[in-house]
């Protein structure tokens, strides 16, 4: 074999004398992709992190780091500055929160170029058209003007893309790069990472919890557990014949099982006709105004008391704008009725008072919870709001029973969202849902940024919450698995329009439209093995 592109021997990371990854050694070759695979909290993107010297001072980092012949342990920072973005291009998992939100697409390309190729002007303006074309990004000179928010999951994922390989690094790390990602961007992001690796000849370490994807992805796996590495070896042969327990049982981690059936007939929301228009500014100053956006486009939908309604469709299609619009989070038209009481006509305080009756639970929940808060501040804030008179001994029996009702310790109360895993932090954000016993809980893609193995403990939760409760539930998702197992009827939006809605069991069985089928196709693309 050659020598190695990148490598790790007994490599370790700790947190205050606590180790998080013990003894990990991995090798990845030029032109090849090696996939790390484990739960929340298995180590994989502090080992990434903690590799090229990416943790913060708290870390203590010891072992081997090599990297194109290049001892990494011997690096001063300036080096470590020189070679994160020139030999080194690192993908993040939520683009969002990588790119600057204060600074527009082009500026942050050419920052890139400048700081490794002192790019600048008409050159750098050019090479930065290059690479968004090269990431398949249409329309590059309107885009390089453009604002992070401004753009789809995909496409923002596309830039980070972009921003990595601009210097044509030798090793490229992608952590989760295409997890909140619908499933035909995953595949058109994944065909580009393989495009651009076979074209570079570059390395890539391949973080990520979906084993599908390892499948059709990656040459060969690492399996980590509680920071060492439980298996590793050629993808078909770990998959066909793991020799671990652990890593069997994260290939078996498959969202399985159906909701209880529900009986009721009467919808607990109705909408009719909703629609979201949002205006757009003239191009330019003496330009004429551009026509508004339709985000989404008359929707009409039911949901019963105890059910749950699957909303589907690819990024951009108006899943989130549409439970935006049922939470009364951004404006809209037509009738949105909650029980007997019209939301659509309330404002202001009349709207506030009603707001316990319906909760949001967030995709990412690292985002969604205060990091300054305690998680005891965090779950009881709107029972404190719309509960006032409360005394301080109530409101503290309600979060422990809210805790322990979402499987977390009372202990969880008095500490910060940091020091949890991923699915802890969602159950935090579900628990700040249901402490004011909500009758619906929109669900806008909860199990996006979680493990498998996790995503079925979620599942099982909101299951016997929804059985529990009687919650009725609005559940986004990109993952039709999660679906199935979750809803008890789909709705399908295409560029903000429904194309089809039915039983779940029915629609994805035995699709009408076009689209519909298209999903289902990559989906099962996904889960093809090689």
């Amino acid at each position: 074999m050659p020598e190695p592109l990148f490598r790790l021997d007994h490599f370790s990371v700790a947190f205050d004398g606590q180790p998080v990854v013990d003894g990990l050694s991995l090798e990845v070759h030029r032109g090849e992709t090696l996939a790390i695979v484990g739960e929340s909290g298995s180590g994989k993107s502090v080992s990434a992190l903690g590799a090229i010297d990416l943790l913060p001072a708290s870390a203590r980092v010891s072992g081997e780091r090599w990297l194109e012949g290049t001892d990494l342990n011997r690096q001063s920072k300036a080096q470590w500055s020189g070679l994160r973005g020139s030999r080194v291009g690192f993908v993040f998992q939520e683009p969002m929160t990588s790119l600057n939100p204060l600074h527009r697409i082009g500026k942050q390309l050419f920052e890139a170029l400048r700081l490794h190729q002192g790019l600048r002007g008409q050159a750098a303006h050019r090479r930065a058209k290059e690479l968004l074309e090269q990431v398949k990004l249409p329309r590059a000179d309107e885009l390089l003007s453009a604002w992070p928010h401004q753009l789809s999951g995909g496409q923002r994922q596309r830039v980070m893309i972009a921003m990595a390989i601009a210097n044509n690094p030798a090793l490229l790390i992608a952590d989760e790069p295409t997890t909140a990602l619908d499933v035909t961007v995953q595949q058109e992001i994944l065909a580009l990472l393989k495009a651009l690796r076979d074209e570079y000849g570059m390395g890539m370490l391949f973080i990520t919890h979906d084993l599908n994807l390892v499948r059709r992805f990656a040459e060969r796996v690492c399996v980590m557990k509680a920071g060492r590495v439980e298996e590793t070896g050629r993808v078909e042969e770990v998959f066909r014949h793991p020799q671990s327990a652990y890593t069997q049982a994260l290939i078996d981690a498959e969202p399985t099982g159906q909701p209880a059936p529900v009986s009721a007939t009467k919808p607990l929301l109705r909408a009719r006709g909703l629609s979201v228009r949002f205006e757009r500014p003239a191009a330019g100053l003496f330009k004429r105004k551009r026509p508004a956006f339709e985000a989404v486009k008359t929707v009409d939908l039911d949901i019963a008391p105890g059910e749950t309604l699957g909303v589907v469709g690819e990024s951009g299609s108006g899943k989130t704008t549409l439970a935006s619009a049922i939470m009364r989070l951004v404006p809209s038209r037509g009738e949105i009725t909650l029980g007997e009481t019209p939301l659509g006509t309330l404002g202001g305080r009349a709207l506030r008072a009603e707001r316990h009756r319906l909760q949001m639970v967030f995709q990412d929940p690292y985002g969604a919870l205060s990091p300054r808060m305690s998680v005891f501040d965090i779950v009881s804030e709107g029972l404190r709001f719309h509960y006032p008179k409360l005394s301080s001994e109530e409101v503290a029996r309600r979060v422990t029973h809210t805790l322990k009702e979402v499987g977390l310790p009372e202990s969880c109360a008095a500490r910060y969202p940091h020091e949890f895993s991923g699915g802890q932090r969602q159950r935090i954000a579900v628990a700040r849902a249901i402490i004011l016993e909500p009758e619906l809980l929109v669900l806008d893609e909860p199990t996006s940024a979680l493990d498998r193995t996790v995503q079925k403990q979620l599942i099982a939760l909101l299951r016997e919450l929804q059985a529990k409760r009687q919650l009725s539930y609005l559940f986004i998702s990109h993952d039709l698995a999660v679906v199935r197992a979750m809803a008890h009827r789909v709705l399908v939006l295409k560029d903000g329009e429904v194309v089809e809605q039915g039983p779940t069991n029915e629609v994805l069985a035995n699709p009408q439209h076009a689209y519909t089928r298209a999903l289902l196709d990559a989906a099962q693309l996904a889960a093809v093995e090689p």
